[in-house]
């Protein structure tokens, strides 16, 4: 039996998985089956640029997915610290030209800062897969395959952290050029007003297609700080609802950036596997009342959420048609308002024109199926 496939077969590449199974935080049940794709060879077109990792690794529909992994660029503070240790020795650059990277230069450059490992945080991956875990094993996949690319040439690391060899190797002869031999750079001036107001303004790019669904949220690394009372699942929760909202926006334009506090919530709560009583007890509302506003939500949206809760003077005209339409119910026909019951019976009448029916149950009035432009729609005994 032929021997198993290893990853790292150089320090420096053998830093890279160790990272990435012990440093990044990254889920250790996911990796090892990201180590069996990458033995099986179904990654093709791996490119590595500057803070990206791409590939489409093949899987078990017929449409390879599609792997893009971002890496946290260093900021120029952290290119300073990490090309202020790589030029305080010779043999450091030496070494980086022949291929090899040299363990006091990682290990030095992490203790000022600017790590060249990825660390908690450092390592944002997607994939067109449907699994929402991070990493799946198309991603862990792709990660393992980089500690050859690193193995073939330790500059992966520096391009992963934003720069490519030759602009590390000109920063570093830079660095070793004494003051006096390096060429003055002519002052930037930036750009003056004359000339900025005479820029011709480009025309807008077209705006993109709409989705015909709103995508997944990101899946956080970290768990938010315990002190802050958030978790990761009501975070990933919040911004499924914002993308849901968001497309309802885009596609039915409707007026529903303006919600007020309680019709958000009365949203929020309608949707399927809501959380009901935790919505209730975080807005400090009852749990009763909440489920009655999702209720009213689900039928007709915001206006059968004021149909529930709105009490006005139409005028006589809208009561008295239902009033008649009513009065064929067994029992006395009352009407307050914009509200005729009769027995378990109620239609509201609501500001935009519509009839709304309502039902008692315990002792407390439900929202009862959709509004109708005419009573005569709504008019019919309760069941039970």
């Amino acid at each position: 039996m032929p021997p198993r496939r290893t990853f790292g077969r150089r320090w420096w590449g053998r830093a890279w998985v160790e990272a990435l199974e012990q440093r990044a935080k990254l889920d250790p049940n996911r990796l090892p089956r990201g180590r069996t794709y990458a033995r099986k060879g179904v990654v093709d077109q791996l490119a590595i640029s500057a803070g990206e990792i791409t590939a489409w690794v093949r899987g078990s529909r017929p449409d390879p997915y599609r792997v893009a992994i971002r890496m946290r660029e260093f900021s120029a503070g952290e290119w300073d610290k990490l090309l202020d240790v790589a030029g305080r020795r010779l043999g450091h650059a030496a070494a980086l030209l022949d291929g090899e990277l040299p363990e006091e230069l990682a290990v030095q450059s992490r203790e000022a800062g600017a790590d060249l490992l990825p660390g908690p945080g450092d390592l944002r991956p997607r994939c067109s897969c449907p699994d929402s875990a991070n990493p799946c094993k198309h991603v862990a996949a792709v990660y393992y395959l980089v500690a050859d690319e690193v193995d073939a040439d330790p500059f992966v690391l520096f391009t992963l952290r934003g720069r490519g060899r030759d602009e590390v190797l000109a920063q570093l002869r830079e660095l070793r050029t004494p003051n006096a031999a390096r060429p003055a750079r002519a002052p930037d001036v930036g750009l003056t007003p004359k000339k900025a107001y005479a820029r011709r303004i480009a025309p807008l790019p077209p705006l993109p297609a709409i989705p015909g669904e709103p995508g997944p949220p990101a899946v956080l690394d970290l768990d938010p700080p315990a002190r802050t009372g958030l978790t990761s699942a009501a975070l990933t929760a919040l911004a499924a609802d914002a993308a849901s909202l968001a497309f309802g926006l885009l596609h039915t334009r409707d007026a529903l950036a303006d919600l007020t506090f309680a019709e958000d919530l009365a949203r929020r709560a309608a949707r399927p596997g809501a959380d009901v009583f935790g919505l209730a007890a975080a807005a400090e509302v009852a749990p009763s009342e909440l489920i009655v506003s999702a209720q009213a939500w689900r039928e007709a949206g915001r206006s059968g959420l004021a149909a529930l809760r709105d009490v006005w003077s139409p005028g006589p005209g809208p009561l008295a048609v239902a009033r008649a339409e009513l009065a064929e119910l067994p029992g006395e026909v009352k009407v307050w308002r914009n509200r005729v019951t009769v027995g378990p019976v109620q239609l509201r009448y609501g500001r935009d024109s519509r009839w709304y029916r309502f039902v008692r149950v315990a002792g407390q009035w439900w929202p009862d199926g959709p509004p109708a432009e005419q009573p005569v729609d709504l008019a019919y005994p309760a069941e039970g």
